[in-house]
């Protein structure tokens, strides 16, 4: 008995869904609406008008030379205690384009020969991190600053990508364009 119900309805559901009955839908239409309006500014909340701001007047004889001294000292002091800490780090975060990774050895040198060929003044580094070999490229400080090359290597080595990695302060180059590259 209640198989037989179920199933009654669900050939009343399908028939439903497939349009073999068809359901009127109740209610009016939505033109039947459609000159409705509601004044509602009974209930609404109202704000009194808020009074305008002035603006303070500046007496530009009554300011000092050093007023603004004591925030530049501080922010001084601040910037040359961050720039101190950064320059005994031994290592910098940056970008770098990696060529290949795998661990086959012969495939990392070849990579790393094809690379010289077809780009002689690009220093291509071979690393080894068990278990694999690593051919990067460059070191850079910013991604933005990796792209230009990395469109070139890409036309050639299409699995290249461009990479974040660690280097060694030193192997940038001289401190002073480093400290011009980080601020």
């Amino acid at each position: 008995m209640v198989r037989k119900g179920f199933l009654w309805i669900l050939i009343l559901l399908f028939s439903a869904g497939c349009g073999i009955i068809n359901i009127k839908k109740s209610g009016y239409s939505a033109e039947r609406f459609e000159d409705y309006s509601e004044d509602l500014t009974s209930s609404r909340i109202t704000f009194e008008e808020l009074p305008e701001v002035k603006e303070p007047k500046v007496d530009h004889g009554a300011i000092r030379a050093g007023a603004g001294s004591a925030v530049d000292k501080d922010l001084e002091e601040a910037l040359t205690h961050n720039t101190n800490i950064k320059k005994e780090e031994p290592y910098f975060s940056g970008f770098t384009i990696l060529v290949y990774s795998g661990v086959d050895r012969d495939l990392a040198f070849k990579t790393r020969n094809d690379l010289y060929s077809v780009f002689p003044d690009i220093n291509a580094e071979m690393q080894y991190e068990q278990p694999r070999y690593l051919v990067k490229v460059g070191k850079y400080i910013n991604r933005i600053e990796a792209l230009k090359l990395f469109e070139k290597i890409d036309e050639e080595f299409p699995t290249a990508r461009i990479i974040q990695d660690r280097f060694k302060r030193e192997t940038l180059g001289n401190e002073q364009d480093l400290e011009d590259a980080e601020e």
